[in-house]
């Protein structure tokens, strides 16, 4: 092959490869294989059928994140990954994953005070591209779950694509909207309304893996009201949400 310049190496990467090796060939090699594995991990999310499977044992990651801001498009980054895996209704509080991610910006002061997260701290901490990959890692092929996913989906799709070109393919559940099925005359589903009136305990709010532990209590009350109301696939609760929007 002549030489070519970058535009063409990676035309020709293109070409040959598909868009996968091109775009890895513009990044180094560490950061090429996991870019590698997050677009295999969402290709393969796609060929999954979970709707059959028994809520009594179906196997979910209910996670956290916490940002510098609330918007991924106007320059808010994540800073850290909290998840824990849950079996059922059963948390399995011995797979735990957790990890800062170096947001590349200033943490502005309302959130250091929120989170507990120091710039000094975020300095040290890996980059995106690896905490994605080892939180995917951790997933797998499970059901996500999170307390408000509108704002985790939209940084996760942001980080996703801005690393990998892709977007997020999990399959999602929101305990606020399932809160808001069980208990539709409630008026308040923050976290901490539901965490107070389930009676479990709040300690440490605002930290990833702290707030994925308690909102995987919170499921985990929800799956016995969700199970008495004679729901006992995940294709039937997410059937009966979708009427409920």
């Amino acid at each position: 092959m002549k030489d070519l310049g970058p535009a063409g190496r990676m035309w020709h990467l293109y070409r040959t490869g598909g868009i996968t090796s091109a775009i890895t060939s513009m990044f180094d090699v560490q950061s090429a294989q996991q870019m590698a594995f997050i677009r295999s991990m969402m290709k393969e999310q796609r060929k999954n059928s979970l709707y059959d499977i028994p809520l009594k044992t179906v196997e979910l990651v209910v996670f956290d994140l916490e940002t510098t801001g609330f918007s991924p498009y106007n320059g808010d980054e994540i800073l850290s990954f909290g998840a824990v895996a849950v079996c059922g209704e059963q948390v399995m509080e011995d797979q735990q994953f957790y990890s800062l991610v170096n947001p590349k910006r200033p943490i502005p002061d309302e959130i250091v005070r929120l989170t507990g997260i120091t710039n000094e701290m975020a300095l040290q901490a890996q980059e995106l591209i690896a905490g994605l990959r080892a939180f995917l890692e951790f997933a797998q092929q499970k059901i996500l779950v999170a307390h408000g996913t509108g704002h985790d989906k939209h940084f996760l799709n942001a980080a996703l694509w801005r690393t990998s070109k892709v977007n997020l393919s999990h399959r999602m559940l929101d305990t606020m909207m399932i809160a808001k099925w069980l208990h539709p005359k409630l008026g308040q589903y923050d976290l901490d309304t539901l965490l107070e009136m389930y009676g479990i305990p709040i300690a440490s709010r605002h930290h990833a893996l702290e707030d994925a532990k308690m909102t995987a209590r919170l499921w985990g009350m929800f799956m016995l009201e969700i199970q008495a109301r004679d729901i006992h696939t995940l294709g039937d609760l997410y059937a009966h949400l979708s009427h409920h929007q």
